[in-house]
């Protein structure tokens, strides 16, 4: 396992693998170097779990081990687009999967163009990020162009305005968690302070969420849409079904093992196991 934060998660894997007698070694690339003049080293074992915070980090990391012919999850392809917000939503929209619309621009004129045409209230969103970070709702023309001058004046990645309509939803959505072909669990994250962002990083509380063949079907499409892998699939429910928002790479899973009652690292590892067969 790869990693550059040491969260409850990658614990969790590590204790998950020694319940199961499965050989796990951590390896923590934030303090690491890797010389690219040499060929395969016996540092890496027979497959990779690529569990960076850090997208650059995961990406660049990734794209070095896969040159030396490891099998990394998830690998290099799927996690640059499930990494990004709008490499995703264009590989979901592909594969006929029901998302919220979503345009974007790379400019202030057309950045409020797009907004006039989709309607507001809207969201703007960093095509990069997590945790609800950056993310902006904006009601009228004044507050878009608030949030625009502001961004316009950030790194030139925040100047690639994505932009979705706010759904109209119960003030929760879905995370599910998709390991290979099974969706495992999910669960609802929901606002209990009646802000419009229900990420759990930012006080969302997570409550079991029953994996209906609705949510299922749905989540799988998601993640095959993405590649094979391990992803938390984020869902919201509209008066016309479920609508897919997000494909979430490394994805946490601290507050969802004991509200569903699922062994989520255990699965990783069986995975895991399962891919090396």
């Amino acid at each position: 396992m790869i990693y550059d934060t040491p969260r409850w998660e990658e614990k969790a894997l590590l204790n998950a693998a020694k319940r199961k007698g499965v050989e796990m070694n951590a390896v923590n690339c934030k303090h690491s170097y890797y010389d690219l003049s040499k060929g395969k080293s016996s540092e890496f074992g027979e497959i990779i779990l690529q569990r960076c915070v850090s997208y650059y980090r995961s990406l660049h990391l990734t794209a070095y081990l896969e040159s030396l012919g490891l099998k990394v999850i998830n690998g290099l392809q799927e996690a640059t687009i499930s990494g990004n917000k709008l490499f995703a939503s264009a590989a979901l929209v592909k594969s006929g999967i029901p998302t919220p619309k979503t345009i974007f621009a790379f400019s202030p004129e057309g950045s409020l163009k797009a907004l006039d045409d989709l309607g507001y209230p809207a969201v703007i969103k960093p095509t990069l990020g997590s945790w609800g970070r950056l993310i902006a709702l904006v009601n009228d023309r004044d507050a878009a162009e608030s949030v625009i001058e502001d961004r316009e004046h950030m790194f030139p990645l925040y100047q690639i305005y994505y932009i979705q309509e706010k759904v109209k939803r119960p003030p929760r959505d879905i995370r599910a968690f998709v390991v290979g072909d099974e969706v495992i669990a999910a669960i609802y994250r929901v606002s209990e302070t009646g802000s419009w962002r229900t990420n759990t990083s930012r006080g969302g509380k997570a409550l079991n969420c029953p994996v209906t063949t609705d949510l299922e079907e749905i989540c799988l499409k998601a993640a095959r849409a993405i590649g094979d892998g391990i992803y938390g699939v984020d869902c919201m429910e509209t008066s016309e079904g479920l609508v897919v928002h997000e494909v979430n790479n490394t994805t946490e899973f601290r507050n969802s093992v004991p509200v569903t009652g699922v062994d989520i690292p255990g699965k990783i590892v069986e995975y895991l196991v399962d891919q090396l067969k």
